[in-house]
């Protein structure tokens, strides 16, 4: 159930509303939004009465939400959430892009990279410090010296960074380096580590599960915003499917069935949705098209020399003209970047 208060609700009257629903035995979330403030209730609704509430001084209405996730629902913010990190704003007209390496390699590297990018019209790096890879073999990151490199590159050029929590050993660490938090497809639905990036309020960025429904990767989002901390970005990055022609399937049809069903921003990431370089301008184009709120990009400066993913990583150049293409299919949709 969702409790909305009048536009010109007291702080007072919000904390009666609040200490009701705690007498109840249920958990009060409150949200405030620029124009609204929202009070999410979470337990056993079955016996709550909808005119007990609306009854209480500074409610506006109260509406049940039959999604089991209430609080990533499009009817609990009625309208897309925009997500402001460092400055640069996720969701809403102007196009959020995320590019970089997909492992931070060197300072030299991590630093001409992010200077291309954020030229190219880039507005947050990507890098990872921490990586996980099918083989326990294969390079797993430089963590907290590549995490170093990642602040002399944001001090270089301003970006904010993004860059993947593996371990909620590695929550404070990370939390003291990155701007927006990164849970990849392989702890999509690893609930402790979703539990504890909820009691931060740092912007989380969740990425679809390898085999995921779209009803499982809102219900993870869920699992975050329970915690209290709202600010969560959606990812579709490609599921495995049964065709083999790319390293997964990008499901394009997940970007406008999110945005119908959530006010979360959704973010595409074709470099991992195809696993060739060769794909990811068509692919990040399509997403524009279909609503996505930015895209994530690996680039890298020599990619056949990257440590990891170099098959899916766009050149510096390569990027400037995906970018430029992909300028005019915003502009096609009423979009900005």
């Amino acid at each position: 159930m969702i409790v909305v208060m009048k536009p010109d609700v007291k702080r007072e009257q919000i904390k009666e509303v609040i200490k009701y629903i705690e007498e109840l035995k249920l958990r009060p979330i409150l949200m405030e939004g620029v124009e609204r403030n929202v009070i999410a209730i979470i337990g056993e609704e079955r016996n709550l009465s909808i005119q007990t509430f609306q009854a209480l001084s500074g409610v506006d209405y109260v509406m049940p939400v039959l999604k089991p996730y209430k609080l990533a629902a499009l009817e609990t913010s009625h309208k897309p959430s925009i997500i402001n990190v460092d400055g640069v704003k996720i969701g809403g007209k102007h196009l959020a892009i995320m590019a970089g390496p997909c492992s931070v390699e060197n300072e030299r590297m991590m630093i001409e990279t992010a200077i291309k990018v954020k030229e190219a019209g880039a507005n947050i790096l990507r890098g990872g410090a921490f990586k996980p890879r099918t083989s326990p073999y294969a390079f797993q990151g430089m963590g907290e010296d590549g995490l170093k490199l990642l602040k002399i590159a944001k001090k270089e050029t301003g970006l904010p960074i993004i860059t993947e929590l593996m371990d909620i050993r590695d929550l404070i660490l990370i939390n003291k380096y990155t701007d927006i938090i990164q849970i990849g497809a392989r702890n999509s639905q690893n609930y402790p580590l979703l539990k504890e990036v909820g009691r931060t309020q740092k912007p989380v960025f969740l990425k679809r599960g390898i085999s995921g429904t779209i009803e499982e990767l809102l219900m993870s989002a869920e699992y975050i915003m329970s915690e209290g901390n709202p600010n969560v970005i959606l990812c579709e990055r490609g599921i495995r499917t049964y065709e083999r022609a790319t390293r997964n399937t990008f499901d394009i049809n997940a970007i406008p069935v999110l945005k119908k069903l959530t006010h979360l921003p959704v973010i595409a990431d074709p470099s991992h949705g195809t696993g060739d370089y060769l794909l990811v301008p068509s692919i990040a184009k399509a997403s524009i098209a279909a609503g996505a709120d930015g895209l994530m990009i690996e680039v890298h400066p020599d990619p056949k020399v990257a440590v990891s993913d170099g098959a899916q990583s766009l050149t510096p150049e390569n990027f400037a003209m995906m970018m430029e293409e992909c300028r005019r299919v915003a502009t096609a949709v009423d979009r900005e970047m």
